[in-house]
């Protein structure tokens, strides 16, 4: 069964062709690192890239990170050996399989069945899949696609910039704007105003209404993803943006392809982060882990500079103690939010 919980904030691209990067990317702290085999490896070099991979599943530790394959597109001769060479002879230290260039769930079902058959001459545990949807005939069948394989399905990936040439967008750069894709406002005063659109909304929406239909109400089975951030590594704030923009229409996972935004994007994709409430100056929180005495089960992400003052358990016991009407306010309160949950 595809794992609900495992951690994916961040993936890190390593070229499979590259040793030293091989051996570096389990240290960089990414949650999972996927060895490419595809775009990042030219013609010439894809045989020595898969015995690289090979080696680098069986020699280097990958504790730290899950850890994934991009296999070559199935509409090549690279893509059985790339499954069948590296699943038989280090398939105990992969978690994923990323498959590119997904356009029908007959794709998900070739590579599963190679899976299976693999898994059960080698006494293998389960391999999941991860479905790269960078086609326009892959965006067009992707509710059929999610529903393909459940029991392997954990994520969904939109590969934003073949989908782009797929659909022979006008792009400026991968994943960004473009100036010319905007609306007037209405003429007033004598003018318009002149506002972006984002034109790759359409897409990942798309994406997230073919997961959450198909797995509803165990989102941790399967999560909506996009591939790489506009811009470049240098340019923190632009990649925090992005990483908060990711999570308003349920995407939940940013693939930073460089190890420079891994740092970034971390803090601001949290794991499944849901927004429970909103507080202004003069509230408080916390309340119910130090009542419950239990780990707390939310955070706090202050968007503003703010002054707190932190009451230890032993204190706010006392304060309840002494001040009946603080312990009413503080019930009222919990009643408000658990309404509003």
């Amino acid at each position: 069964m595809p794992i609900k919980d495992r951690l994916h904030r961040s993936e890190l691209a390593v070229p499979g062709s590259n040793p030293r990067m091989l051996e570096k990317a389990p240290t960089l702290g990414a949650d999972i690192v996927f060895m490419d085999l595809e775009d990042a490896v030219a013609p010439a070099d894809k045989e020595q890239a898969r015995k690289n991979v090979i080696h680098a599943l069986l020699h280097h530790d990958w504790s730290r990170c899950a850890v994934s394959v991009r296999i070559n597109a199935l509409d090549t001769h690279y893509c059985y050996r790339d499954i069948v060479d590296i699943v038989e002879q280090a398939g105990k230290h992969l978690d994923t399989l990323l498959v590119p260039k997904v356009n029908t769930p007959a794709d998900i079902y070739f590579v599963a069945t190679l899976l299976s058959q693999i898994e059960t001459l080698k006494g293998l545990k389960p391999i999941g899949i991860h479905a790269l949807i960078e086609t326009a005939r892959g965006m067009a069948n992707v509710e059929d696609i999610a529903a393909t394989c459940p029991e392997r399905m954990e994520a969904l990936v939109f590969g934003v910039a073949d989908f782009a040439a797929s659909t022979q967008a006008r792009v400026t750069h991968m994943g960004g704007a473009n100036v010319d894709y905007a609306v007037l406002t209405h003429a007033e005063g004598g003018g318009r105003e002149r506002h972006w659109n984002d034109q790759w909304h359409y897409a990942q929406a798309r994406l997230v209404g073919g997961m959450f239909r198909t797995h509803a109400g165990d989102m941790g089975q399967a999560q909506p993803g996009g591939e790489g951030p506009p811009g470049d590594g240098d340019e923190p704030g632009l990649l925090q943006d992005v990483a908060e923009g990711f999570l308003v229409p349920g995407v939940l996972v940013l693939a930073p392809l460089s190890e420079v935004v891994v740092d970034v994007v971390h803090p601001g994709v949290a794991p499944l982060r849901v927004e429970i409430a909103r507080h202004a100056g003069g509230g408080y929180v916390g309340e119910m882990a130090v009542l419950s005495q239990e780990p707390r089960s939310a955070s706090l992400l202050a968007k503003a500079d703010v002054r707190v003052l932190a009451i230890g358990q032993r204190e706010f016991e006392e304060i309840l103690r002494e001040r009946p009407d603080a312990s009413l306010a503080v019930i009222r309160e919990l009643c408000t939010r658990l309404r509003n949950m």
